[in-house]
């Protein structure tokens, strides 16, 4: 300290350079054990939440387990009754038609919408939150219950149709149309993507436009040879987070189709026979076997998406 004015001296730079060497220091046992201690909350809930149930589930698939007596070991005898299942290989079929016809559709109405707000709009975050808020209700019994509703044989979509001279029918009660209505639940949750698509199109140079634009270049010029290949890695991440939700669509099916996955079946989704079958019957043992099968067609489509990815995917430098 200064004797004159009582300020503090000013730290020479071997002692700036000392503190600097302090505070880079590894940190000893004793802090080490502090921050586990902290982060052991987390820990247990990893364990008793995650690990736990996951590693019980596949212990539970090569068994007959019917929560009323002791699991019994059947070996692989869950899986093989799987493959002669036809309730089984209907919803596959299902739910792959569900899946492969609906986030096309979302991602095609996330993307269009995105290029539409990009241009400007007043209100920008008014309507980004608008169209985000799909994304937050569709998964919820009320929205379902309403979708019913609308789609029922005096919903909503009859009422307009009946304007114009068609009768309608029981959407959600037709094996031919009731899944479409399902799928068009899940493609009105284009607001997650919209948003991720939004800001993939924010970080796009507008040099590059304009540097088109003076060559001659005209709008869907620009779209397919700036916008698309550049936009790819967010196409791409937002196909993959979307396809494995799609896989794992529940509460739609199970409210549009009271539980049952009518009719005929058209509606029952992999993920509600899973339910049928673990919490109806009662056969744990069969759904854990269910539940393992969806994880690895899932791991397996990701994966294939990875390997495909690497001849349509652009990472600009």
């Amino acid at each position: 300290m200064s004797e004159q004015t009582g300020a503090l001296a000013p730290a020479s730079p071997l002692q700036q350079n000392n503190r600097l060497r302090r505070f880079l220091a590894p940190r000893g046992p004793r802090e080490d054990r502090i921050g586990y201690l902290f982060l052991t909350p987390w820990f247990i809930g990893m364990v008793v939440f995650t690990i736990g149930p996951i590693l019980a589930s596949l212990y539970l698939s090569f068994t007959e387990y019917t929560l009323l007596k002791p699991p019994e070991w059947l070996g692989l005898a869950n899986y093989q009754q799987m493959l002669e299942d036809p309730r089984l290989h209907k919803s596959l079929g299902v739910t792959f038609l569900y899946v492969f016809v609906s986030v096309p559709i979302q991602l095609i109405l996330a993307l269009a919408l995105a290029l539409l707000l990009n241009r400007g709009v007043r209100g920008l975050s008014f309507y980004r939150s608008v169209y985000y808020l799909p994304s937050l209700l569709a998964g919820s019994v009320s929205i379902a219950i309403l979708w019913r509703q609308i789609f029922g044989k005096e919903g909503l979509i009859n009422q307009f149709l009946a304007m114009a001279g068609i009768e309608g029918v029981s959407w959600v009660a037709h094996p031919d149309y009731a899944l479409g209505t399902l799928v068009v639940l899940n493609a009105w949750t284009f607001g997650a993507p919209m948003v991720i698509f939004l800001a993939g199109l924010r970080q796009i140079p507008v040099s590059y436009y304009e540097a088109a634009q003076v060559d001659g270049a005209g709008t869907m010029a620009r779209f397919f040879h700036i916008t698309m290949p550049l936009l790819t890695p967010i196409i791409f991440f937002n196909l993959v987070l979307q396809m494995i939700g799609a896989f794992q669509s529940f509460t739609q099916a199970f409210v549009v189709s009271g539980g049952q996955g009518g009719p005929s079946d058209s509606t029952l989704l992999y993920t509600l026979y899973l339910y049928q079958r673990g919490f109806g019957s009662f056969d744990m043992g069969y759904a854990s076997a269910m539940a393992w099968t969806l994880l690895l067609i899932i791991a397996a489509l990701t994966g294939l998406n990875f390997l495909l990815a690497k001849r349509w995917v652009f990472y600009g430098n």
